[in-house]
């Protein structure tokens, strides 16, 4: 491929070099932000192989992309898994290879992660009540998960965030109880605004969800915040409690537009490459990877004509403008 080629920048000057890339559209979860109730999850011959998925990510690094987060559903539910977080731990030109899961098999997998390369791990947690947190999830099991994130923290990874959607009626009030988790553990936590992805089954979002400025007010009522530098390859914004190391951040695609700093895309399970998380721009990657007509090369050419597509921003609740109907597990945590 010539030279000019081998870099990812769309039409509106901004680089790709972060790309999340999902493993499975199933979860041991069913969380009431990310799923309906009752799921129908995708066929076995329409998902991506873990070669399949490994050519993309190879594609990608070649391209100039230096980090990748693996995420589902939950990654680690997809059956041997961890071959292919091997695989993409060895990659020569990657930097950084992250994970987001709900923690319920870190338990088991954290020391296996981190010996596969894996730096940062993405925790969601949204409660710590049993009743509650279940109700969230549905299915889940709250002690699996602080097990699984005490794991995480004796496996020594360079940064574990928590992960935590604020939804009225559900858990507005564990704000400061989420918040002291995380500092008492040095670890960091994110605040994140419920995205209207899919209809939900039990509720209506704009009647849920709750602002970071809310969230980001009610933490100051009892800590002082200061602003902090520091960027991850996502769009936190993050602050820093007075006196303490670890960084709360706030990711706000409701209520604050971040896309002119916009440097990701997504990979779904299903090989569909969206150029916009709110949009439903995309190409067909899994045509390519199942043409036998077809090349690396071309797989590689078709991921930088893509950036012609990629949208300036997303119009969440903008009538004007067509909402995603895709639900979370479908696009890739």
């Amino acid at each position: 491929m010539p030279e000019q080629l081998n870099k990812l920048v769309d039409k509106f000057g901004r680089t790709v070099d972060y790309i999340r890339l999902s493993v499975t559209d199933r979860c041991d979860f069913r969380c009431v932000y990310c799923m309906t109730e009752d799921m129908t999850f995708l066929p076995r011959s329409q998902i991506l192989s873990l070669e399949e998925i490994y050519l993309v990510a190879k594609a990608f690094i070649e391209l100039g992309v230096k980090k990748i987060r693996l995420t589902g559903g939950e990654p680690m539910v997809r059956s041997d898994v961890m071959s292919l977080i091997r695989k993409l731990g060895a990659l020569p030109g990657l930097e950084e290879l992250n994970l987001t899961t709900n923690g319920a098999q870190l338990d088991k997998y954290a020391p296996a992660l981190k010996a596969a390369g894996v730096n940062r791990i993405n925790i969601s947690i949204d409660s710590l009540d049993t009743e509650r947190f279940k109700r969230i999830s549905r299915v889940g099991n709250l002690e699996k998960v602080l097990k699984g994130i005490d794991a995480a923290r004796s496996a020594g990874f360079d940064r574990i965030r928590l992960n935590s959607v604020i939804m009225r009626g559900y858990n507005e009030d564990e704000v400061i109880p989420l918040t002291e988790y995380a500092l008492d553990r040095n670890i960091d936590i994110a605040f994140i605004e419920e995205m209207p992805l899919g209809e939900a089954s039990d509720h209506d979002r704009e009647d849920t969800t709750c602002s970071n400025e809310w969230v980001r007010n009610t933490i100051q009522e009892k800590y002082e915040l200061l602003n902090s530098t520091a960027k991850t390859a996502g769009p936190s914004r993050y602050v820093q409690v007075v006196g303490k190391n670890n960084r709360i951040g706030f990711i706000s695609p409701v209520t604050h537009n971040f896309c002119e700093e916009c440097n990701r895309v997504r990979v779904t399970v299903e090989g569909r490459l969206l150029l916009c998380l709110g949009n439903e721009h995309s190409i067909d990657l899994r045509a390519i990877l199942r043409d036998e007509s077809a090349n690396f090369d071309d797989l590689k050419q078709a991921i930088v004509a893509s950036m012609e597509i990629k949208p300036e921003r997303h119009y969440f609740y903008d009538t004007d403008h067509e909402q995603p109907v895709r639900l979370m597990n479908m696009t890739g945590g």
